[in-house]
């Protein structure tokens, strides 16, 4: 039994791997999205941006439940993780539009991926999963790169879009630690529906706080809706990912997502951080992404899942 469970743990790893693979490509879709509504004729708000996607993924999880079952089913075990999942993930996903929005794509998904970091160090004693020494040293890889990134030679423009991104981060990891949690006994449609559900409050607040500014054209929905949508399937894999694997080599993967944004919005946008944070995000990368690998390398040959 153990011989067997064994390869149909590692199997399970790398398809979480996949997962968050899709998910990042994904992400770094709808981050640029994002940015892109920043510099339209009358700019759509991040707040807006962020209520949107929420929408979309809400329309998604909602339509499947009352056509094909019950939606009651969609509240799960009720379980406390699954509500704490939702107020934080929802709360770092609007912190990380106005992230987006202030600084770029690019560089505010290098400062968002460092939830990796708190994932680490927080998953021991909320998830009772062991950390490697492989694992440290992705950690001070990831750190030694935010330091390049808030680094005050740098003579950083928006101060206060880094550390809302960081903010968003920590809070990130606390909902994606939920998910590992909540996982256990919960479909990722179950998760993703509190993620929704709980996102409504908390925009609540601040448009009460704010006021709400709606897309004033065409162009301005279509780019609202597709980051939306990007987001929703991102999402989906995102949860999937951390029902498969281990939380640390999953939020580690995800590191590959701020590359492909900071490509896309170097082609899009032109926007290129300086050489030092340039550094700092190949640090955060390398942590992230290639160590993973090397982490789930198999010993021997896979046995496909009884």
């Amino acid at each position: 039994m153990k011989k067997r469970t064994a390869p149909l743990k590692e199997t399970l790893a790398r398809r979480g791997v996949l997962d968050m693979l899709i998910a990042s490509v994904l992400f770094a879709l709808m981050g640029n999205g994002v940015y892109a509504c920043t510099l339209l004729e009358d700019p759509v708000p991040a707040a807006t941006v962020s209520f949107i996607r929420v929408m979309v993924n809400l329309i998604v999880v909602l339509i499947p439940a009352f056509w094909t079952k019950d939606p009651r089913l969609l509240f799960g075990d009720l379980r406390p993780s699954l509500w704490l999942r939702g107020f934080f993930g929802g709360t770092a996903l609007m912190l990380s539009f106005m992230t987006i929005q202030r600084i770029g794509a690019g560089e505010s998904s290098f400062l968002t991926a460092t939830n990796g970091v708190w994932i680490a160090l927080l998953s021991p004693f909320l998830l009772q999963q062991k950390n490697r020494l492989i694992d440290g040293i992705a950690v001070i890889g990831a750190v030694i790169g935010l330091y390049l990134l808030l680094h005050p030679d740098r003579h950083l423009a928006d101060p206060l879009g880094r550390w809302l991104g960081l903010l968003s981060a920590f809070l990130m990891a606390l909902a994606y630690l939920m998910v590992a949690r909540a996982g256990r006994s919960n479909t990722p449609t179950t998760i993703i529906f509190y993620f929704c559900l709980m996102s409504l409050p908390v925009h609540a607040l601040w448009f009460w706080a704010e006021g709400w500014q709606t897309p004033q054209s065409l162009l301005a929905w279509t780019l609202s809706l597709l980051a939306g949508a990007a987001g929703s399937l991102a999402q989906f894999f995102l949860t999937r990912a951390y029902q498969r694997g281990p939380a640390t080599l999953i939020s580690t993967v995800g590191s590959l997502s701020p590359a492909l944004s900071m490509g896309l919005s170097m082609v899009l946008f032109e926007l290129r951080p300086d050489n030092l944070g340039l550094l700092g995000c190949g640090l955060i990368l390398v942590s992230g992404l290639l160590l993973p690998w090397l982490r789930t390398r198999p010993k021997g040959p896979f046995s496909p899942p009884p």
